[in-house]
């Protein structure tokens, strides 16, 4: 049930007429506008529902209240979708345009609030009041409009969508409220604000709202004038500066100076000609010298042009170090720099002799000599002295040194430059390393080339192939300079830590010298010769204030660090100086004595232990050795059984290869089961399991096969692996062991973690000639051919009648067969 309203019918006037609002009136929404009482709006109507209201209003008292929508996205606004506060207006005159749509003109009336809408269909219908306003005659009031009205006048001035007739209007405005509402119609007002003023009540209140919307936009219009003013100048500026330039010029001419531009293309000219470059890097230069000379200072290939002739003026064409070689000083250099490393060592001083005697023949004979660097590729895993190596080896040359860093690099500019046509754009790598070197011949480093990326935006590794090429590299072209460049004077030195990720074609063009690891004997030297004395001098230390015995030494490198390199290792020796000189700074101590038991006290716990014992101590357990891109490592296979039904799990991320082994292993051990002792028959009811420790790291590899055929041997027969063992091999369906390679990096990390012997396959034997001298005496190698013969010397007990090989480099041995 509705209440009815009772109200006093109010009166307003139109034409001169006193007219009676009516309680009842069509409500038409309209989307970012509001129409203000005492205005004029033009209003484009296109809506089928908004086009049945005007034909409905014009068709009566011509009376239609106007509210705003909240929201302009709303296609067809309801009562919920309009604000209350609106306005009364009157249809003045009706457009029908030839698309459908209708131009209304209305005349705003008075402010009214929406009370009830009593019909939502087909138009909106509502029941109302006005809202009524008092204008006032109060000297505030007064003061108001006439500062409003100046305003008004100069927005009008400096707005370009406004004219003077608007200026007239609001002359002629009757009283302060009609005021208000003109300017407020003429301001750029989003729906919120002015819907804001519309619902103001006092006529004060209006006109303080609209003064400040005027000042916002009198300052709006006054800062774009600024913007525009400032711009035309900067134009003017330009054009002016530009004819003062080209009169600088003739004049300049006339008395024969040069100035600015002219300058700048002599001096350009004068170190192209000193620089001595080839004939097609001359001619280029030249051309490009000319087109600048006839380009103005303003234009963009100006810069460009200037850019691309300093580069050309500062690569060194024909500047070499030239330094006499002197091979007892390079052998010296090495030997100071880094420990072991014979091979590498070897290899530099074989090239520096042949170097010598090509130089000295061919100078002798007049002949320039035509010897093609070496392309050498270090790989190892991190620590191990890669990129020292390569400071180490210029400075054996006498030559300047650069380092490259390749990881991550995905793009082939990179390599070979950019185009000049790109804005910003520069030359690759390459060309710019021989900037900073200032000479065509140094040793350039290129790190971690097995890191390389590739995109769309190209394969870097086949740009190298150019640029690490002897016979191709003589005229490598960058495309920034689009000349050629020789780069077959440059010793290029590559770092990896694996060969694996390596394009072949890439690999093929270098020389590999493998840097596996070192030692513990191997690395207390090092530290005691090369990283402690480092880390004294970077610590401010004093020889004799902080000393550290060789026990010491070995208790850091076997307890805090387990790594192929020594890295880790020089970490530990800072952490001590670090402690070591704050006791100094602090007055708790002038010099110390590090021993063995006193490690801890500057390390901390130790963090690594030797669990090969412990973890090989029952049956099922073999230690396998493996091989990574940072070392070698030591790998615990373990197998358990179950009742079941002759089924083989798998577990510890094992990739295909190893799978294949386990699954090989295990069908050697079966054919073997009377020998070992077993009825044929256990296999069918139970379940064997292999898991392989560290699921988290993924594993494969053929050479775990006769560690696998081990566990599982030593769980069947309840005999357990010698603790102190480790083994290697890939195994056949025969029983046969097959060759693995890593030898040298698995023997290390076996050796880091406490193993006394190791089984290899006979054929892996010359591999144990690169192997320290210091570890073949205290390790222990068992050479096989099968199976037979790994289950000899790693189960406990061995097989009847036999012994265990003696300590040493031993035989294999061969199990005797059953009659």
């Amino acid at each position: 049930m509705v209440r009815k309203i009772r109200r006093r019918t109010p009166l307003i006037e139109r034409n001169g007429k006193q007219l009676i609002v009516p309680e009842v009136v069509p409500i038409l929404p309209v989307k970012d506008i509001v129409v203000f009482p005492r205005t004029l709006t033009p209003l484009a109507i296109g809506q089928p529902r908004s086009l049945r209201l005007i034909e409905s209003a014009s068709a009566g008292d011509r009376l239609v209240g106007l509210v705003s929508q909240i929201d302009s996205q709303v296609a067809s606004a309801g009562p919920e979708d309009v604000y209350d506060v609106g306005t009364l207006a009157e249809i003045e005159q009706i457009l029908k345009m030839p698309d459908g749509t209708i131009r209304v003109m209305l005349r705003g009336l008075e402010k009214i609030r929406t009370l009830e809408y009593t019909q939502r269909e087909p138009i909106l219908v509502a029941r109302i009041e006005v809202v009524p306003e008092v204008e006032g005659s109060s000297v505030e009031v007064e003061a108001l409009s006439r500062n409003a009205l100046t305003l008004f006048q100069k927005f009008v001035e400096l707005s370009p969508y406004l004219s003077e007739e608007a200026m007239m209007s609001a002359m002629n405005t009757e009283g302060p409220l009609s005021l208000a509402y003109f300017i407020a119609s003429s301001l750029q007002l989003d729906v919120p604000q002015a819907q804001g003023l519309l619902e103001l009540d006092s006529v004060d209140h209006k006109l303080r709202h609209v003064t400040v919307h005027l000042n916002r936009e009198i300052q709006i219009l006054e800062l774009g004038q600024q913007i525009q003013s400032s711009a035309a100048e900067q134009m003017n500026k330009a054009q002016k500066e530009y004819l003062l330039r080209e009169q600088i010029k003739a004049i300049q001419r006339e008395l024969g100076e040069e100035e600015g531009a002219a300058a700048q293309v002599s001096e350009l000219r004068r170190r192209i000609e000193a620089a001595n470059l080839p004939d097609e890097a001359r001619k280029e230069a030249e051309r490009e010298l000319e087109r600048l000379e006839k380009l103005p200072e303003i234009s963009p290939e100006h810069n460009v042009i200037r850019t691309y002739l300093e580069w050309m003026a500062d690569l060194p064409w024909n500047k070499s170090t030239g330094a006499p070689i002197d091979i007892a000083r390079a052998r010296q250099v090495l030997d100071e720099d880094h420990y072991d490393l014979t091979k590498v060592k070897e290899r530099i001083l074989e090239y520096l002799a042949v170097r010598k005697l090509r130089h000295d023949r061919d100078a002798a004979a007049g002949a320039e000599s035509a010897l093609h660097e070496p392309i050498l590729c270090f790989v190892g895993p991190p620590g191990v002295g890669k990129t020292s190596l390569g400071q180490s080896i210029a400075r054996a040359l006498q030559r300047k040194f650069v380092r490259m860093s390749l990881g991550g690099v995905r793009d082939e500019a990179e390599i070979r430059g950019h185009r000049r046509t790109y804005v910003g754009a520069l030359p690759g790598r390459f060309i710019q390393a021989i900037r900073r070197a200032e000479t065509n011949d140094p040793v350039m480093m290129l790190d971690e080339v097995d890191k390389v990326g590739a995109d769309w935006r190209g394969d870097p590794t086949s740009a190298l192939l150019e640029v690490l090429d002897p016979e191709q590299n003589r005229e490598f072209r960058d495309n920034y300079l689009d000349v050629s460049f020789d780069l077959s004077r440059v010793m290029f030195i590559t770092t990896a830590n694996t060969l694996e990720t390596i394009p072949p074609a890439l690999l093929d063009r270098m020389e590999v010298l493998s840097l596996p690891g070192y030692t513990e004997e191997e690395k207390v030297r090092i530290a005691r010769t090369h990283l402690l004395p480092k880390q004294l001098k970077a610590h401010g230390l004093a020889e004799e204030e902080l000393q550290i015995d060789d026990e010491a030494l070995r208790r850091i490198v076997g307890d805090y660090t387990r790594e192929a390199g020594v890295r880790n290792l020089e970490r530990e020796i800072a952490t001590i100086c670090r402690k070591m000189a704050r006791d100094i700074a602090e007055a708790k101590a002038e010099r110390v004595l590090l021993t063995a038991d006193q490690v801890r006290s500057y390390l901390g716990r130790p963090r690594f232990f030797a669990e090969v014992a412990e973890r090989t101590d029952r049956p099922g357990v073999a230690t396998g050795l493996a091989w990574t891109s940072v070392g070698g490592d030591i790998m615990f296979v373990e197998a358990t059984l179950m009742p079941g039904r002759k089924m083989l799990k798998l577990t510890g991320q094992m990739g295909d290869v190893m799978r294949e082994s386990a699954e090989a292993a295990l069908s050697f051990v079966r054919s073997e089961a009377s020998e070992l002792g077993m009825d044929p028959e256990f296999f069918e009811q139970h379940d064997i399991h292999v898991h392989v420790p560290a699921g988290a790291v993924p594993k494969d590899g053929p050479s775990a096969g006769i560690t696998i055929a081990t566990a599982l041997a030593s769980l069947l027969t309840g005999r357990p692996v010698h603790h102190d063992l480790a083994m290697t091999g890939e195994i056949t369906l025969r029983g046969k062991v097959l060759p693995i390679g890593g030898v040298k990096e698995k023997v290390l990390a076996a050796h880091r973690a406490g193993i006394k012997t190791i089984i290899l396959p006979r054929r892996n034997e010359g591999d144990l000639e690169d192997l320290p001298e210091e570890l073949r005496k205290e390790m222990s190698f068992v050479l096989v051919d099968s199976v037979d013969e790994v289950l000899d010397a790693a189960l406990e007990g061995g097989w009847p009648g036999q012994e265990m090989p003696e300590f040493g480099r031993a035989v294999a041995v061969t199990k005797p067969r059953a009659a």
